[in-house]
C-alpha cells in the first residue's frame, strides 16, 4: 500500500520551509519500518522506489514545481529510472535522503536521489521525468520559464548523459 500517511507528514512538515532554487537539494530523513522490508529483513527494492516519492514530491513543492503544475493544469510523470543498490537498509534504520534536479534536456527533467547511512550511500537513483498536458510532453523550456528560472541550463553530469545515451539505443518495444 502507498504510504499516504508518511507522504502527508512530509508535505505538512515541508509546507513552510524555505523555498529552493530549481537546482537546490532537498534533504529529508526517513525510517525503514517493518512494513517496508522483504524476506531478508531489509528495505525492499520496490519499496525503495516508493520511499523516494517522500523526497521527490516535497522537492517539487519547495522549488515551486507543484504550484506551477496546478496553475497550468499540467501533470508530472516518470519516464525512466536507473537505480544502484550498495548497502542494506535494515528494519528501524534511519536514513537521510537527498533529492535534487541534476539537469534537463528538451523533453525531460533528470532528478537524482540517494539514501545515506551516515557517510555511506546505501542506494542512488536517477529519474527521467516529464511534464505533460493534454497534448503530451511539455517542452522543458516552457516548464523552466514557468518556474521563473533565469539561469543557464546546468551541464548534465557525464554519468547521467551516458545513461541517457545508452537508453536511447535500448530497443523499444523489447524483443519477445
Amino acid at each position: 500500500m502507498y504510504p499516504f500517511i508518511r507522504m502527508t507528514k512530509e508535505l505538512i512538515k515541508n509546507a513552510r520551509v524555505d523555498k529552493l532554487p530549481v537546482t537546490g537539494t532537498h534533504v529529508s530523513h526517513h525510517r525503514c519500518w517493518p512494513w517496508d522490508i522483504d524476506l531478508w529483513r531489509e528495505l525492499n527494492n520496490g519499496r525503495t522506489l516508493t520511499l523516494y516519492d517522500l523526497g521527490r514530491i516535497p522537492l517539487a513543492g519547495r522549488t515551486g514545481l507543484s504550484r506551477m503544475l496546478i496553475k497550468n493544469r499540467w501533470g508530472l510523470t516518470m519516464a525512466g529510472a536507473s537505480v544502484r543498490y550498495r548497502k542494506r537498509i535494515r528494519t528501524f534504520t534511519r536514513v537521510e535522503m537527498r533529492s535534487r534536479v541534476v539537469g534537463w534536456d528538451d523533453r525531460f527533467i533528470y532528478v537524482e536521489q540517494s539514501m545515506w547511512l551516515g557517510k555511506d550511500c546505501a542506494n542512488q537513483i536517477v529519474y527521467r521525468s516529464a511534464v505533460t498536458d493534454r497534448n503530451g510532453i511539455v517542452a522543458t523550456d516552457r516548464v523552466i520559464e514557468a518556474l521563473g528560472y533565469e539561469g543557464s541550463r546546468p551541464e548534465m553530469p557525464p554519468w547521467v548523459q551516458s545513461w541517457i545515451d545508452a537508453d536511447a539505443v535500448r530497443p523499444w518495444p523489447p524483443h519477445e
